[in-house]
């Protein structure tokens, strides 16, 4: 799936020098970090459904959680989605849920949290476009950037990807996907929930081991 730096306001720093060799696995955890941001950071429409429709499933628990998203997609419309996704993200006055990482770490929005997204943000030569109101700490811009580290998107070191997502990701994501799966709105996102909360425990053991 796409990135969703552009939907969300951010222009990514490129890689320099020749494009980096990335793995399978790399590039398959990348394609999860994208389709998460992309289904977290806008309601899907006709084409980005019908494409979830053919999303294969495969082996193992991501697998089978891939193919209950595929049916989801299967079932639903754009315009039923569109609704859900307003319900549980944007409402009259709020959503359902924020997810945003200061909300889930202090409480309330724009705290500590958003600062250190910013820095390290900054770090990596992402830039932030004015003109748009989400702030940095979204999940789906954080799940973008993983995507982007994961992918060799970034002039970044080694250990960026494994630093990025302790500080700013396994501290909450878990938790709010779990909230996902169980939101009284959710219908189609309650599989985005169970592929999301499942993909971050496997990251976070894979980060573990490498530590």
């Amino acid at each position: 799936m796409g990135s969703v730096a552009s939907v969300l306001g951010l222009t990514e720093g490129a890689a320099s020098g020749a494009a980096p060799v990335i793995d399978d696995v790399d590039q398959l955890r990348a394609r999860h970090y994208d389709l998460l941001a992309t289904l977290l950071g806008r309601a899907p429409d006709v084409a980005l459904l019908d494409a979830l429709r053919e999303l294969e499933g495969g082996e193992g628990i991501l697998g089978r959680h891939r193919a209950e998203l595929s049916r989801a997609a299967a079932t639903t419309s754009a315009h039923a989605v569109e609704r859900e996704f307003f319900a549980l993200f944007v409402g009259v006055g709020r959503g359902e849920l924020l997810p945003y990482a200061s909300y889930y770490l202090t409480g309330f929005l724009n705290e500590r949290p958003l600062a250190r997204v910013r820095e390290d943000f900054a770090a990596l030569g992402i830039e932030r476009d004015e003109t748009v109101s989400e702030p940095e700490d979204h999940l789906a811009i954080l799940l973008d950037v993983m995507a982007g580290l994961a992918a060799g998107r970034f002039d970044a070191a080694p250990d960026m990807p494994a630093r990025f997502f302790a500080r700013h990701v396994a501290p909450w994501a878990h938790r709010f996907f779990a909230d996902l799966e169980g939101a009284k709105a959710a219908r189609f996102y309650r599989t985005v929930g169970a592929l999301g909360r499942t993909f971050i425990e496997i990251e976070t053991e894979a980060f573990a081991m490498e530590g």
